[in-house]
């Protein structure tokens, strides 16, 4: 059971009990209806839809976005939608500080998230489906509201929550993009034409993170980049009765593995580059072993792993370890290798008894936070194309990659307000926990702003399950992180 809220604060920070109040009266009162229009309609990022100008769901979601911020009536703020030729478009807001310059005024708060979503998937539970939401004990089911069409409107909230008590705060800056869930490759000249604008970063709040359990604060210490790419093995020119070449045309997939084969040791699943890997950093290290001691086998049990009878009794798929610390360090600090994607395959019920032309993998690597991403790329071209088996034609085609983050030292003041929001609002300490997503802007921003506390946090707890089936937003969890952000920002010295 959580402890009751703390009632006697410093006098800076916020009454947590009235912050908590008025952020879910705001919740209640139209962020969920807000989160339900927004899940109906498939704003899909620009690497799953070609035709997203033409579409214009991009448009829509930040549109509605937009005309919710402005019907809050945010003191001071100004909202602007920007638009680069030929780049997806972005949201800014503007909220000047209400504290007198001696106390620090020149400190910049930049709050991001981003509207754009992942594609449908398969497996959805048969009343639920990515762009028919439903709520349901608490929870809001549909692609996009935890992953993380819920952070404009919670940083929103947040603020108001300040408002409503004339709590004295910095400036505070939002930047909403749409294009995160294809690489952020938009958000770079949007961030270099807003620099100036921008002022002095102290704090940056993202909302596009996970969250260890429902029971406490956590905040994000690192993050996974990304090498992403399509593999591709040709060997025919077009299709052969298996009967008629089988044996002696060797199989394009026979080929794929291979080539696999000198990336990822498939008995393992470790990389075989040494330069995909990089050492564990002493505290982050003893961070995870903390949070190891905090969440236990349910870091592996969580997943809805396949099972079946076997003799009287269920037999369930088995994790690549069940060390809780293992497994965590597996998920954040260890490159893996995924495949997402496949073409050159006709479905079952159309698979005749043909040798393929060719086989088509996308590749997702996730790397460790220290590694960098485009010498990755480089490395995995080289590495697949040359000196293919059989001379087969093989091409790995990239559109870059995203490195990872390790987040800076966190300073006296930040520390101390996360314990303090956490403690007010979920009667609990802070968790400490890397993840293993990526999100380029916090790379983009550290080099950018290497002094700045980065608060980066978010709903994915749990089975919340974004990018799959049946993606959920945790409400409850919501309006207390929405609290915590507000009360986090009312602290920055």
């Amino acid at each position: 059971m959580n402890a009751p809220l703390h009632k006697e604060l410093p006098a800076h920070l916020l009454n947590a009990e009235k912050a908590l109040r008025d952020v879910t009266q705001s919740w209640d009162g139209s962020i969920l209806k807000e989160l339900t229009q927004y899940i109906e309609i498939p704003a899909k990022s620009p690497s799953f839809d070609s035709n997203w100008e033409a579409n214009g769901y991009l448009d829509t979601v930040l549109r509605q976005t937009a005309e919710w911020i402005e019907a809050q009536k945010v003191a001071g703020l100004r909202l602007e939608i920007l638009r680069l030729p030929g780049r997806t478009p972005v949201l800014f807001f503007d909220i000047p500080a209400t504290r007198a310059a001696s106390q620090g005024s020149g400190q910049t708060v930049l709050m991001y998230g981003h509207l754009d979503k992942q594609p449908e998937f398969s497996g959805w539970r048969n009343d639920l489906g990515p762009w028919t939401p439903k709520y349901e004990n608490g929870k809001l089911y549909g692609r996009g509201g935890a992953d993380d069409g819920y952070a404009a409107y919670a940083s929103i909230a947040a603020v108001q929550a300040l408002k409503n008590q004339n709590t004295p705060h910095p400036r505070i800056v939002g930047l909403i993009e749409t294009c995160e869930e294809s690489g952020s490759y938009d958000l770079l000249p949007y961030i270099d034409a807003l620099r100036p604008r921008l002022g002095d970063v102290g704090l940056v709040i993202c909302l596009d993170s996970g969250a260890g359990n429902y029971d406490q604060l956590w905040l994000t210490t690192s993050l996974r980049g990304m090498a992403s790419g399509t593999l591709k093995v040709e060997i025919l020119t077009e299709g052969i009765h298996s009967g008629d070449a089988s044996g002696l045309v060797p199989s394009s997939f026979r080929i794929m593995r291979q080539v696999l084969d000198r990336l990822e040791d498939s008995q393992t699943g470790r990389l075989l580059p040494a330069s995909f890997h990089c050492e564990v950093p002493a505290d982050r290290l003893a961070q995870a072993k903390a949070t190891a001691g905090i969440l236990g086998e349910e870091i592996y049990k969580r997943f809805p792993w396949a099972h079946y009878d076997c003799g009287g009794s269920t037999t369930f798929a088995l994790p690549t370890t069940t060390d809780p610390l293992q497994a965590l360090l597996n998920r954040t600090w260890t490159p893996t290798l995924s495949v997402t994607g496949a073409e050159g395959f006709p479905t079952l019920e159309n698979a005749g008894n043909v040798l393929r032309p060719y086989t088509a993998f996308k590749l997702s690597l996730r790397l460790p936070p220290l590694v960098d991403a485009a010498q990755a790329v480089a490395e995995m071209k080289t590495l697949l194309e040359d000196n293919a088996p059989y001379q087969a034609r093989v091409t790995f085609e990239s559109k870059g990659g995203a490195t990872g983050w390790n987040a800076p030292s966190s300073t006296p003041w930040f520390e101390n307000a996360l314990q303090s929001a956490s403690q007010s609002h979920f009667g609990a300490s802070v968790g400490y926990i890397g993840q293993g997503g990526t999100i380029p802007l916090m790379s983009m921003l550290s080099q950018g702003f290497p002094t700045a506390q980065m608060m980066v946090c978010g709903v994915l707890g749990p089975k919340s399950n974004a990018h799959g089936p049946n993606e959920f937003l945790h409400v409850p969890y919501a309006k207390k992180l929405t609290a915590s952000v507000a009360e986090v920002m009312a602290s920055l010295p």
